[in-house]
């Protein structure tokens, strides 16, 4: 069968890119650690009360580690702020009570989808002091806009 050779080269360009793009997926995989997130538990969204997101707050694990436990409702995170000492390693639980949401920290690695139902999880190091914001970047009705907190990072200081 006769193949045009103009079409030889698209076919070749086309074959080319589709290995460029499976090696970056490899590369993502394998050499940086790229994960899909995935849900780290499940709750019921009508009935919070008898979970972890009963009291949404921080938990202080000790040597600059903590845990918070945050709920996202129409169009507010619930606490409404947080803060941290520089260099805490913060592992935030977030689920939502009501509409999908999203969850991004300004400057910082950290993007998920919140669906109702599920425990979505970050780990987050805060190494700069500052006020950061977390944001919604999920529509999630008219006050969509306004959703957001802060996350102040303060100057360690020496109390001894």
């Amino acid at each position: 069968m006769h193949v045009d050779k103009y079409e030889q080269y698209w076919i070749i360009a086309f074959v080319s890119m589709l290995g460029v793009f499976v090696a970056a997926l490899l590369a993502g995989a394998i050499i940086f650690g790229v994960r899909v997130p995935t849900p780290q538990g499940f709750v019921d969204p009508s009935n919070l009360q008898d979970t972890e997101f009963a009291n949404p707050g921080v938990r202080d694990m000790g040597d600059d580690e903590y845990e918070v436990w945050m709920i996202a409702r129409m169009w507010q995170f619930q606490p409404a702020e947080l803060s941290f000492p520089v260099g805490s390693e913060v592992t935030f639980n977030v689920t939502s009570a009501d509409v999908t949401h999203g969850f991004i920290i300004e400057h910082h690695n950290a993007n998920l989808e919140i669906v109702p139902g599920h425990i979505a999880q970050a780990r987050v190091t805060f190494n700069e002091p500052g006020i950061y914001r977390i944001q919604c970047h999920e529509y999630c009705g008219l006050e969509h806009h306004s959703m957001y907190m802060p996350i102040t990072i303060t100057e360690a200081t020496d109390e001894e």
